[in-house]
């Protein structure tokens, strides 16, 4: 019985230290082909290859060109077509 105590013990402790930190402990990967944005007053449509967001409102985006674009995802709409 000691064992089981200790192990839920242990097993809260572990939870309770994961969680106090910042980041995701479960990463769920979103996946997005386009995405519209704005640079200045032009709106662009980027085709994606890649993307990669940043704590913040940042993102990177690599366009199936070779393009890579850092964009502020307040400026950003990243879309999944089918």
């Amino acid at each position: 019985m000691k064992k089981i105590i200790l192990g839920i013990a242990v097993a809260a402790l572990l939870l309770f230290t994961l969680s106090g930190c910042n980041k995701q402990i479960i990463d769920t990967t979103y996946t997005y082909n386009k995405a519209i944005t704005y640079i200045g007053n032009e709106r662009i449509e980027i085709d994606i290859k890649q993307w990669n967001d940043y704590e913040g409102e940042q993102i990177q985006i690599v366009a199936k060109d070779g393009t890579v674009y850092l964009l502020s995802m307040n400026n950003t709409i990243l879309i999944k077509e089918k």
